[in-house]
């Protein structure tokens, strides 16, 4: 069973997309630029006036409590609502944009509670929920809830998910975190993939946030073409490494307008600003880094995969705030033609084809900032495969696709299985 990188899930200050307001850094920055002498001087002021507001436009494309019945009513409640929906690790970045989820997609709740160490005791204002008092977490706390999303570390979903499932309300647990996704007995769920019968078990665990993205645009192919071989490139964005990774990226720039040097990195192995760091998470003893390796892993199980099929994976951070890129090369058992999958794409669940290259249309993480679907483009026939190979590029946010938006669809299911 594999663990989690402290990383997965932050459980630090609630920062630039929280519920109220969305003001970064950048954006304060970006304003300033106008007016600060770099000794570069005004040629690289401009150059880090775009940059800057490059990056403060993709943060910002974000774009009455009812009595609660009985415990027994709750238990027995028909398929449509339940009572409580509870986020632990609220104050992260995955688990903001859990509450917003919930709140976009009208989940049928009554109430959602919020649990955080570091902000327990703020007030977050919810459109749809009111005001919600941040919580200490406690088991009979979240147990309260007929179903816990867990925006946590693998360390403190190991010990506590058992223990959060069950009790008076059935509680189920729905962990963004990798602490269980090998386990034998968890299942491993894209809802749209293979949600069917594994929604209602008592732990449901996300997939990783690059596995995700990437599996939206590769089922559909596997199931009609039949997928020999994966070779997966991936540009991850510092949100993937949470509040903290997107702070460290806008301070970093911000810094750099105003001084005209970039800090020395504290969250990140390099300096992320201006450069691409080819690692992510540790490195394991067959030169792959853990993350490649989780795609890998994860792809097989989700898909079923047999041992002949092979995945491979590079990961690479790249300085843009939100939303995962991947290229991808695939080579299939079956003739694959590209006109024919743009064609099984747009048919597709939770993909949007882009891929006009006469018009430069394909997809961006600009574009796909903010977007539940994931975008696929460049679609082409391998060189390498000819009439059984295809390479394609993605863009996914992965704080929706790759996190909160798979965790509340599975969330979804889960109380239409309660009926």
């Amino acid at each position: 069973m594999l663990s989690a990188p402290a990383f997965v899930a932050p459980t630090g200050p609630a920062r630039a997309a929280v519920v109220q307001g969305k003001v970064s850094i950048l954006q304060q920055s970006s304003a300033a630029t106008q007016s600060v002498q770099l000794p570069n001087g005004a040629a690289a002021t401009m150059v880090a006036g775009a940059a800057v507001a490059s990056m403060a436009l993709a943060s910002q494309r974000r774009n009455d409590k009812k009595p609660r019945a009985s415990r027994k009513a709750q238990v027995a409640m028909a398929a449509s609502k339940v009572g409580c929906v509870g986020i632990v690790g609220s104050s992260g970045a995955v688990g903001q944009e859990m509450l917003l989820c919930l709140e976009k997609r009208n989940f049928p709740t009554d109430r959602v509670r919020l649990f955080a160490k570091r902000a327990a005791g703020t007030t977050i204002k919810s459109e749809k929920f009111g005001d919600i008092v941040v919580e200490p977490f406690s088991i009979e706390s979240a147990q309260e809830c007929e179903i816990c999303l867990l925006a946590v570390s693998g360390d403190f979903s190991l010990e506590m998910s058992p223990k959060i499932t069950g009790g008076p309300l059935y509680t189920q647990v729905v962990d963004n975190s990798s602490a269980w996704r090998m386990d034998d007995n968890t299942p491993l769920v894209i809802p749209e993939i293979n949600g069917e019968g594994r929604v209602s078990a008592p732990l449901v665990a996300n997939p990783n946030c690059t596995t995700a993205i990437g599996a939206m645009a590769l089922y559909p192919i596997h199931q009609k073409y039949k997928l020999k071989n994966v070779i997966m490139s991936t540009y991850q964005a510092a949100s993937g490494a949470g509040a903290e990774g997107m702070a460290e990226l806008e301070n970093g720039l911000a810094t750099w307008v105003k001084d005209g040097a970039v800090p020395k990195a504290e969250f990140f192995a390099h300096q992320l600003p201006f450069n691409v760091i080819p690692q992510i998470d540790k490195f394991q003893e067959n030169g792959y880094t853990k993350e490649e390796m989780k795609v890998s892993w994860e792809l097989k199980k989700i898909f079923g995969l047999s041992d002949d099929v092979k995945v491979s994976c590079t990961a690479v951070r790249v300085p843009t705030l939100r939303a995962h890129s991947e290229s991808i090369v695939i080579e299939t058992e079956e003739p694959i033609n590209p006109d024919d999958v743009r064609e099984l794409l747009r048919n597709s669940p939770g993909v949007k084809v882009v891929d006009e290259p006469s018009s430069l249309q394909y997809p961006m993480p600009l574009n796909a900032t903010g977007q539940e679907d994931v975008e696929v483009g460049r679609i082409r026939q391998s060189i390498i495969f000819g009439d059984h190979g295809l390479e394609f590029f993605v863009s996914g946010d992965q704080l929706l696709r790759g996190a909160a938006l798979n965790a509340v669809i599975i969330a979804e299911g889960a109380v239409k299985a309660r009926a």
